[in-house]
């Protein structure tokens, strides 16, 4: 008979005696990182670290490698970096990745061959494998009860921490007052972000150091957490992710977004007047993205905790939380849409900015979705399925809705020119727009009075509105409306 409790084919004493070589080798690599990126552009720097992670895989797998790979995986990597040194950029990037794993898994699994085999071990390597360091570094204590504190309380201190970061980035207050708290110059220098950024790159190589490939025959998580359970043994992912986690997590997160509510409806909601070293336009403007971020993350953590059938989602005391959190976050959400508008009414419209105001609605009907999934006790296919119909509609209505049009018409009709409380009208951003914007444009001009380079460059889009329109091949109904349009006005109107 299989025996299921076996560890791991490369979990053998070789493995657990060289654990502490290990660390100092992750430890050094982590702290190359910080010397490499933090603060600074990527270039060269990204081979160079790359390298320093083949090197250090290398001495500390030294005793299970197979050295008839090492010069093929070499070549591979040698191979892969020459993209890197010629530009860095997201097609390098994957190239070195890739050659890292494929490297990895030539030179220290034997027993993966075909293609399916392979695959599947770099996806674990990948998306499994950067989890794998807070567990180890837990599991490195011999100390049960310990082990299981830090369990419980490992994921929410993390992730409070990430949110806290994310919250602060986008309040100006808050980063002021933990600023308060945070005199010195060594204190200044073991920021939050630098502390994320370690915990970040410790996770991303512990896997190539403390090389852990799954073996063919291991237990499947069901079999193995009932297993744990059958004797009384209390599995990881019960510590990792139970409900005592879930539960101090969701109290945690209240109690820090809560804050954040607070301030929004004191300054954003309630017009208090801010100190007088912060800007209602920086208010207003640097929480808008990050606090989707959170959004986003906060609803993956719901759908991870409150999944189909697991213990949590029964829970009379977690429901509530959860409904409470998502609520919050729901304010995140029209905060964020809010401070994006007041910034809008003062820095006019952008592509960029409508399609940031379409994001919001869609996070928050996502947010809304996940509450009825719980409430419904749907699966997360009807999720997944009610997201795809809300993503298509909107998709489906954006395609019917002049953007060009609306951006430029708003522009003008905001800017300062026409008395409204924006700035400036940007004419070159106008003339981007394309012969859409045109009717907007020409009311600019008249504003502004006649100026023969702008009344020149609306000629030229006037010229591509025609060339767009001449054959009936090429006919749209929004062409046609402008043409109509643009043929209605006096022909004086635009030409001085």
């Amino acid at each position: 008979m299989t025996d299921f409790t076996t560890p791991a084919s490369d979990a053998g004493s070789v493995q657990e005696g060289s654990l502490p070589i290990k660390a100092a080798i992750v430890l050094a690599l982590a702290a190359l990182a910080d010397w490499l990126f933090y603060g600074h552009g990527i270039g060269i720097s990204a081979v160079i670290f790359a390298v320093a992670v083949a090197c250090g895989s290398m001495i500390a797998n030294i005793a299970t490698l197979n050295r008839k790979q090492v010069l093929l995986a070499g070549v591979l990597l040698l191979f892969a970096l020459v993209p890197a040194i010629e530009e860095f950029d997201v097609a390098s990037l994957t190239f070195m990745v890739l050659a890292l794993g494929i490297g990895l898994l030539l030179t220290t699994n034997r027993d993966r061959h075909d293609l399916g085999e392979r695959a599947a071990g770099l996806c674990d390597l990948y998306l499994v494998g950067p989890f794998r360091f807070l567990r180890d570094a837990i599991s490195a204590f011999n100390l049960p009860a310990l082990k299981t504190g830090f369990a419980v309380w490992l994921i929410p201190v993390v992730l409070s921490g990430i949110f806290l970061f994310l919250l602060v980035s986008a309040n100006p207050l808050l980063e002021k007052w933990i600023s308060l708290l945070n005199p010195g110059n060594t204190a200044s220098y073991v920021s939050l972000g630098r502390v994320l950024f370690w915990t970040v790159a410790l996770s991303i190589v512990w896997p190539f150091i403390h090389v852990r490939w799954s073996s063919k025959r291991e237990m499947p998580a069901a079999f193995a957490e009932a297993a744990a359970l059958a004797q009384g043994i209390p599995s990881v992912q019960n510590h990792f992710f139970g409900v005592a986690t879930i539960l101090r997590s969701l109290i945690l997160f209240n109690l820090l977004f809560a804050v954040q509510t607070i301030l929004d409806a004191i300054y954003l909601w309630g017009n208090v007047a801010l100190p007088s070293d912060i800007s209602y336009a920086s208010y207003a403007h640097r929480g808008a993205y990050p606090l989707i971020v959170t959004a986003l993350l906060a609803a993956g953590f719901v759908l991870a905790a409150m999944r189909p059938g697991g213990p949590a989602e029964q829970s009379r005391v977690i429901r509530p939380l959860v409904y409470l959190w998502v609520a919050q976050n729901l304010l995140l959400v029209m905060s964020s849409i809010l401070r994006l508008d007041l910034y809008v009414q003062i820095y006019l419209l952008t592509w960029w900015r409508v399609a940031a105001f379409i994001w919001m609605v869609l996070v928050a009907m996502g947010l809304v979705l996940i509450v009825a999934r719980i409430v419904l006790s749907r699966s997360n296919a009807w999720l997944i399925r009610a997201n795809l119909v809300t993503l298509t509609a909107t998709l489906y209505a954006c395609s019917l809705i002049n953007f060009a049009s609306i951006i430029a018409e708003y522009n003008v009709s905001h800017s300062r020119e026409a008395g409204g409380k924006g700035v400036w009208v940007d004419m070159n951003y106008l003339l981007s727009l394309g012969p859409q914007a045109l009717p907007a444009i020409d009311r600019a001009i008249a504003l502004r009075g006649f100026d023969p380079t702008l009344v020149s460059r609306r000629g030229c889009l006037v010229e591509q509105q025609k060339k767009e329109t001449a054959s009936w091949r090429s006919w749209g109904f929004r062409n046609w409306r402008l043409q109509r349009a643009l043929d209605a006005q006096p022909k004086s109107s635009t030409t001085g």
